[in-house]
């Protein structure tokens, strides 16, 4: 038969009793805050935040990373533009502006 001798007077048993119902009245406050619909709405809207940020600094490295191609195509080691890759491209760009302007005037007269 096991030993069922409990050496703790009255005094300590309430307030061991006591203790324990406060601890369980804590974490059942815990739980009602956990479970509050405004809680659970807060938590999705920061998750949604997080991954929104991490989809976007993900954006953002990709961006500066074809920025940072195209520009070494244009720019050499010491910062001068290379002229044999910047004037032909100048020259068709003013030739497509100039091509949509035109195509602008026909339509109006």
């Amino acid at each position: 038969m096991a030993d069922t001798s409990d050496t703790r007077t009255p005094a300590q048993i309430e307030a061991d009793i006591k203790r324990r119902r406060e601890v369980l009245a804590e974490t059942l406050d815990e739980i009602g805050v956990r479970v509050h619909p405004k809680t659970i709405v807060g938590d999705a809207k920061a998750k949604v935040v997080a991954n929104l940020d991490h989809t976007v600094g993900r954006a953002y490295v990709q961006v500066n990373r074809v920025v940072s191609d195209v520009r070494a195509q244009f720019v050499d080691e010491e910062g001068g533009l290379r002229l044999e890759r910047v004037v032909p491209v100048a020259l068709l760009t003013v030739g497509v502006v100039g091509l949509l302007a035109a195509g602008r005037r026909r339509r109006k007269g």
